[in-house]
């Protein structure tokens, strides 16, 4: 008897457990259907849809990319190299990265123009004014896109040099447990991937390059030049010394990490420096403001009230 009702109440807690567990609307059926079918949760018909109009969009840009940007193509080969570095600098590194850049900038300038042309034309300018906007609206929509690289660039370049300290401490760990320079780095790639994700990367590729048999120091100028880092070419500079001359790599590492750690810390108390300067402008343009009139705004109206009164009086 005593091992029926056992079994009953296990039976009875199991049914229990799993009707907590089942969904109980429609959408979170329809979220285990997609589960089970090795389809993501969260995407509903409507974001496929949407996801279908980006690919469209996507496709119809890439087809008119070469069109768009044959105006601006640069002629010379060395200024061509020189977008295509900047464009790896800022982690694009496709065939087809530079024409579509330079397809962004000339849809841009052509949206722009478009757009200060409408507003001036419905603000009835005269016609030399429009054409001014038009001619404002065209530069600014052509620069933007050159702003954005500029950006992107620097936040890259950022990253890495930040998280160059913290992989140089690994590597000397990995180096020193008896690693080589080339089974460290890859190692130090995969263990970074996560916290400094574009550091990880640019090693990854020049563990690619030197597995197919590019020799390790131009692999690692090829990354110093691709990040445009001088941290990291000063980083290559004191590994391929430390090779030719023969001395430790893991102290020559260690020294450098220390280097960069001093450097990170020195800008932090830099940034910190500037902040008091920069709490400035927000002070005088609004708090100042807001304590003068809290201060001396009674002061006023009771000296604005006496002089009236005073006036009436006479």
């Amino acid at each position: 008897m005593d091992w029926i009702i056992l079994g009953g109440m296990l039976a009875i807690a199991a049914g229990l457990i799993v009707y907590s567990l089942m969904p109980k609307d429609a959408e979170k059926v329809e979220a285990v259907k997609r589960r089970t079918a090795g389809l993501s949760a969260t995407e509903d018909p409507s974001a496929l849809k949407h996801k279908a109009k980006e690919r469209a969009a996507m496709q119809m840009l890439h087809k008119a990319a070469p069109y768009l940007s044959r105006p601006v193509m640069p002629q010379n080969t060395e200024e061509q190299s020189k977008l295509r570095a900047k464009l790896a600098s800022a982690g694009f590194r496709r065939e087809s990265t530079p024409i579509l850049f330079l397809a962004c900038k000339t849809l841009g300038g052509l949206v722009g123009g478009a757009l200060a042309m409408t507003y001036a034309l419905g603000v009835a300018k005269e016609s030399t004014e429009v054409l001014y906007y038009t001619i404002g609206g065209l530069g600014l929509g052509f620069m933007l896109p050159q702003f954005w690289l500029s950006n992107a660039v620097k936040k890259r370049s950022e990253a890495i040099r930040n998280g160059l300290p913290d992989s140089l401490d690994l590597m000397v760990v990995a180096v020193e447990s008896g690693l080589g320079l080339d089974a460290a780095i890859l190692r130090v790639s995969d263990e970074m991937g996560n916290a400094h994700v574009a550091l990880a990367e640019e090693l990854q590729i020049a563990t690619v390059e030197t597995q197919m048999g590019v020799p390790r120091a131009e692999a690692l100028s090829k990354m110093a030049e691709r990040t445009a880092v001088p941290e990291m070419k000063a980083l290559v500079a004191v590994i391929t010394q430390a090779e030719k001359l023969g001395t430790s790599i893991a102290k020559a590492l260690r020294n450098q990490a220390e280097a960069l750690r001093t450097k990170r810390r020195q800008r932090a108390e830099e940034r910190a420096q500037k902040t008091s300067v920069k709490l400035l402008i927000p002070l005088v343009l609004f708090i100042f403001p807001a304590i003068f009139v809290v201060v001396a705004g009674p002061a006023v109206i009771h000296l604005m009230k006496t002089f009236s009164g005073g006036t009436i009086n006479h």
